[in-house]
């Protein structure tokens, strides 16, 4: 079992930045590949952004590539990801997820295949 919770997020000016964290629980963090997707009212669940479990790999919706930075540390059962050349588009509600590794490799973007998933954190970007 795996439990995620989100910080970071916030109001921040168009070509802003904000760093999203998300603290996992449990001892099986580092056997999760991890996801950043977001979500605004009465619209899908839209991936953002994946890692795998070690770190070696990452996955960019085509629409933050370049702008939005996907990390993880392992030590501290965090996985965060830094907003650049933030846009008033940006503006949603994020949330981490949780895929296991035992199930699934590669990517990523079926947010049907994350078990675990964090409450959101709101990011607003204004013009």
């Amino acid at each position: 079992q795996v439990q995620l919770v989100e910080s970071g997020g916030g109001l921040v000016q168009a070509g802003g930045s904000l760093r999203l964290s998300c603290a996992a629980s449990g001892r099986t963090f580092s056997s999760h590949h991890m996801g950043w997707f977001r979500q605004a009212p009465g619209k899908e669940r839209e991936f953002v952004a994946a890692i795998s479990r070690t770190g070696g790999g990452t996955y960019y919706a085509d629409s933050v590539k370049g702008r939005f930075t996907i990390s993880r540390d392992n030590a501290k059962n965090t996985v965060y990801l830094q907003m650049n050349s933030l846009e008033p588009e940006d503006t949603d509600v994020y949330y981490c997820a949780g895929r296991s590794a035992l199930y699934y490799s590669g990517c990523c973007v079926n947010s049907r295949e994350y078990a675990y998933w964090g409450q959101g954190t709101q990011v607003t970007v204004f013009s």
